[in-house]
């Protein structure tokens, strides 16, 4: 008999996976204790912006037009636990206020309400990222809460998606990681997963704490990989060298590779930075913080990207920005998404507000989130509109709608011609061609 999946959570993780599971022919019950959030996924819907979400969405929504009807949701746990054999649970786990810890409540919260229902042998499948050591507490607080007792068992499966990729990143997984104490699960899992470990997605089995560790490090490579090139664009900076070429350089080394060695105002968003800080209060829990110290001055280096961009900014427009009139093109934390959470983009713009420019924003897709975390600066309805009257225009969110703006059309709108590129993604020779001043951090200025 084919299993039923639910799905606890409906963010960016947990509606892309339930109607991935439904397209992979799983019927698939999805939950949220938001019912604005359930309402308008079961209008077909996503809650936020994810390319392909939607499409995918309408071909299996039930009572939707023409959709297979194996995807519905709810907002009951006591439904959930009596449709469901496998539950994943998908819910945020962010930074705690005032700490670099993780938030596990919202993962207790789960948890604790789905426990009491099930009353037959369930495979509860832990998606969110959390501390290690968290999956053998939560197991142990399963088998307590839940009447099925040891009959309902924990496994911990992590997800690997990349926002604006997230569908892809899915249905099509470069590994798929599980952590499981019984065979039976395994099977179960494997079952689950057949259609991409048929495609050749690697299948690793491994105990809980390693399962619950592979995300972080990946997160914590990825970031240090980041930082270092932007620590090298501070170098070049000061030494008047150019980051991008010594980046494509390195990059054609096979051990060290070109991905994520980009250079440009860092990396934020809803994983890496929250998921390092994290990283580093666990491994002091467990006696480890030395092991990690090293991710301190990762963060650090992330964080000073955006202060430098902010002072790049204030020496262009000639040493005060008091008045100045500045354009910020990008407001997500990256192409693709309408996601604000930690964003480079968005933190500059407001440092620069708060020292005096009139800044005005533009995002293809984030402006209604970017307008909720700060009202008080301007937003325009395109990247001319953001542009007209500006002493400066960042661009700090890589859109490729920004990579086909037109230097000669854009310099009619400024009063002065400087782009300030903080990611390294626009032309120089083109813009300095249509007579702009073109700054970037670690790059020469002609």
């Amino acid at each position: 008999m084919t299993p039923k999946i639910t799905v606890i959570g409906t963010g960016y993780l947990g509606a892309t996976h339930a109607a991935a599971m439904a397209e992979l022919g799983f019927e698939v019950l999805g939950l949220d204790v938001l019912p604005e959030k359930i309402e308008r996924l079961s209008q077909g819907h996503s809650p936020m912006y994810e390319p392909g979400l939607d499409d995918l969405l309408q071909r299996h929504v039930a009572g939707l037009p023409g959709s297979s009807g194996r995807l519905s949701f709810t907002t009951s746990y006591a439904d959930a636990a009596a449709f469901g054999d496998v539950h994943f649970i998908c819910v945020n786990t962010p930074q705690r206020p005032g700490e670099y810890a993780c938030d596990m409540s919202y993962v207790d919260a789960a948890v604790d309400s789905l426990a009491p229902h099930l009353t037959r042998p369930a495979l509860v499948v832990g998606k969110s990222t959390v501390p290690v050591g968290s999956a053998a507490r939560l197991a142990a607080r399963l088998a307590e809460l839940a009447p099925a007792g040891e009959d309902a068992e924990l496994a911990w499966n992590p997800e690997f998606l990349r926002e604006g990729f997230a569908v892809q990143d899915t249905l099509h997984p470069d590994r798929i990681v599980v952590g499981v104490t019984s065979e039976g699960a395994e099977t179960l899992l494997r079952e689950l997963y057949a259609t991409p470990i048929a495609e050749g997605s690697p299948f690793l089995t491994t105990d809980m704490p390693t399962a619950e560790l592979v995300k972080t490090a990946a997160n914590a490579f990825l970031s240090t990989k980041i930082s270092f090139i932007n620590a090298m664009a501070e170098v070049c900076e000061a030494a008047g060298g150019d980051v991008v070429r010594l980046a494509e350089a390195l990059g054609h080394d096979e051990r060290i590779g070109r991905k994520y060695l980009r250079p440009g105002i860092g990396f934020g968003g809803g994983c890496l930075p929250k998921d390092i800080r994290a990283f580093m209060a666990r491994a002091g829990e467990l006696g480890a913080a030395e092991a990690l110290s090293f991710l301190r001055e990762i963060d650090a280096i992330n964080m000073r990207r955006r202060v430098l961009m902010v002072e790049l900014t204030r020496e262009t427009v000639g040493g005060s920005l008091l008045g100045k009139r500045v354009a910020v093109l990008g407001a997500a934390f990256k192409p693709d998404s309408d996601d604000v959470r930690d964003s480079p983009a968005l933190n500059i713009a407001g440092q620069l507000h708060l020292q005096g420019a009139e800044v005005t924003v533009y995002d293809p897709k984030a402006m209604r989130n970017a307008q909720a975390v700060f009202p008080t600066l301007r937003y325009a309805a395109t990247a001319l509109d953001a542009a007209q009257g500006a002493h400066a225009v960042l661009h700090l969110t890589e859109w490729r709608e920004f990579r086909d703006l037109d230097p000669a059309a854009l310099g009619d709108a400024v009063t002065t011609r400087h782009i300030l590129d903080g990611r390294n993604t626009l032309d120089p020779a083109v813009w300095r061609k249509a007579d702009w001043t073109y700054r970037a951090l670690g790059r020469p200025t002609a």
